[in-house]
């Protein structure tokens, strides 16, 4: 089921996204709401609310579809209810915003996809590598990526937890009951359109916070969509990089997660190997990491 949590969308990525995945052999419905429009959000946020809600009751779906990000899955994040949803599980699927959605399905024990949304989907076309690695996992075979390494890579190898996603979401989740478990974490982070000092700020908050100390993994996905800040006196990465000199778990940068066409699917909860050197960097799901 397609639904739209969160910002309203361009009907035509909708029907964009129909058409790959019923391609792909699945069927599809799209919530009611989808295609509406309410301000920025796509419909008030009780009918966000009430299409999310139905995908998550009907027995019948396997995989709740988020059409894009924005803003507005805030609005559901406390008053969704698991109790049938306890008894079909099911996938969700999408990324930026979607974070907050993640996050809640972590709290109630949920492996979920981070994931490419329906403009990809639409745009990128059928040889697509990111969206036929969703295609992939959606069809039973784990998660494994081999990429090229950054230099300012920490090499290591460690197991934990897949978790996180857009940092500003994060960040807005911190003191909350859905925010970070930095313990067994291996973190993920990308982030679009936030200033250099913004996101040096958000990094400070987790490293004050204990968050960056507990991890077991750090991967540094894609930030977008900024202008370089020469008073900083450093590069985004070379903030990162800086502020997790003190830990010895390996870090990884340049990972393709994030606001690109270079988005590759994650399973947010689930147990991974991480191993990073300066020429590679390898992640895998492992055995028994999605539970029944």
């Amino acid at each position: 089921m397609i639904v739209s949590p969160s910002g309203k969308i361009d009907k035509k990525f909708l029907e964009g996204a129909r058409k790959q995945l019923e391609a792909w052999g699945f069927k599809v419905i799209s919530g009611k709401y989808a295609g509406s429009s309410s301000g920025r959000f796509a419909g008030t946020a009780k009918n966000r609310l009430s299409d999310f809600q139905k995908a998550m009751n009907n027995p019948d779906i396997k995989a709740i579809f988020c059409s894009r990000g924005g803003y507005g899955a805030i609005h559901l994040i406390d008053k969704l209810d698991f109790t049938a949803f306890h008894q079909n599980p099911k996938w969700l699927i999408g990324y930026s915003d979607i974070t907050l959605l993640h996050a809640l399905f972590q709290q109630n024990g949920y492996v979920s996809l981070h994931a490419p949304m329906a403009r990809h989907l639409t745009v990128e076309g059928n040889e697509d590598p990111c969206s036929n690695a969703l295609l992939t996992i959606l069809t039973g075979t784990p998660m494994t990526y081999e990429f090229a390494g950054n230099p300012l890579n920490r090499k290591g190898t460690s197991q934990g937890i897949l978790r996180g996603g857009n940092l500003s979401v994060l960040y807005g989740l911190r003191g909350t009951p859905y925010d970070i478990i930095p313990e067994n974490t291996i973190l993920f982070l990308e982030d679009i359109g936030e200033s250099p000092y913004h996101i040096d700020r958000m990094l400070h908050n987790l490293k004050l916070g204990g968050v960056l100390e507990k991890l077991s993994g750090l991967i540094v996905g894609q930030f977008t969509e900024y202008e370089e800040d020469k008073s900083l006196g450093k590069k985004v990465y070379e903030l990162i990089e800086e502020m997790v000199k003190p830990y010895g778990y390996p870090v990884c940068f340049d990972f393709p997660v994030g606001h690109t066409s270079n988005n590759y699917p994650l399973l947010c909860g689930s147990r991974v190997e991480l191993e990073v050197t300066k020429k590679k960097i390898l992640l895998k799901t492992l055995p028994h990491a999605i539970p029944e």
